[in-house]
């Protein structure tokens, strides 16, 4: 459940290169891929990071963030439905004022999380969604069915999405890289 590290240097790589500032965390956990996201923005960069639970990110994450002040001054974490989180800020007027996006936590809400990422990403934004190959067994994944359509249904939403150039990669286990235009 935390994302490979290929992954996360990827990422960090897109936000220097695209020179975010602002970032969306989909999907907490230990606070890695916040704390990638972080690294790699500027001093006066934000990272919100969102999930339903904090347990892994207080037990694992935060002792290590925290002893980078200046790190953990860039992350904001918002407890509770990712959903919600991401209407509030589209109510606040945050259409368009975000750079980039990571996309890895419950797989059936994919394509919800794209489609408000996409509102609240600026022009040459780009949508990082994680397991979009999802190699894994159904021994290692008991909801792997839903899972399965959900993260498909959720790549074809991303190459017929009009409003986006997209590529599917085989790193990790399958990145879905969609470039807002």
């Amino acid at each position: 459940m935390l994302g490979a590290p290929e992954v996360l240097q990827f990422g960090k790589n897109f936000i220097q290169l695209i020179g975010a500032k602002r970032a969306l965390d989909i999907g907490t956990f230990t606070g890695a891929s916040a704390l990638s996201w972080a690294l790699a923005l500027p001093p006066n960069g934000e990272v919100i990071s969102m999930d339903i639970g904090h347990e892994a990110l207080n037990n694992v994450g935060k002792p290590v963030i925290n002893s980078k002040p200046e790190i953990a001054k860039k992350i904001k974490f918002e407890l509770g439905s990712a959903i919600d989180t991401l209407d509030n800020l589209l109510k606040n007027g945050e259409s368009g004022k975000f750079d980039f996006a990571f996309i890895d936590a419950d797989k059936p809400n994919y394509s919800n999380y794209y489609k408000k990422c996409m509102e609240l990403l600026r022009s040459g934004g780009v949508i990082l969604v994680d397991n979009s190959l999802w190699n894994g067994s159904v021994a290692r994944e008991p909801n792997r069915d839903e899972n399965t359509k959900a993260i498909d249904a959720c790549n074809k939403l991303i190459f017929d999405d009009p409003a986006s150039n997209s590529a599917l990669i085989n790193v990790g286990d399958g990145l879905h890289i969609a470039f807002k235009k």
